[in-house]
């Protein structure tokens, strides 16, 4: 698609610092957004966690889990975490990273919740 789009309609070449400094404001932005959208308890849950979002290919909101117990909250809230996560994005996902670093990450797109 991107061949029909003039050089000044297609992304830098290079990524410059400015254009990094904006991509961590912006992701700054929608952490304090996401957050201020969860009720309390969810909130409470991801202060129990550390948590980010990060743009890639798609808005993904990453939990990391210091136990299983953690772990377990964060997985039986999945979601309730993806509805919110859908006001930003409707093909955002959420990322678990369970406390060991043998098991595998567990992934949810928004778009899974009610399946």
């Amino acid at each position: 698609m991107s061949h029909f789009l003039s050089s000044e309609d297609l992304p830098p070449a290079t990524i410059t610092d400015l254009d990094a400094e904006l991509k961590r404001q912006l992701e700054g932005s929608i952490c304090q957004h996401f957050f201020e959208a969860c009720d309390g308890s969810t909130q409470s849950l991801l202060m129990a966690c550390r948590w980010t979002v990060k743009m890639a290919d798609v808005v993904t909101l990453h939990i990391y889990c210091s136990d299983q117990e953690k772990n377990w909250r964060v997985l039986n809230r999945m979601a309730i975490l993806a509805e919110y996560l859908s006001q930003f994005s409707s093909q955002a996902k959420i990322r678990v990273h369970p406390p060991s670093d043998m098991e595998t990450p567990f992934d949810m797109r928004v778009d899974e919740r009610s399946v």
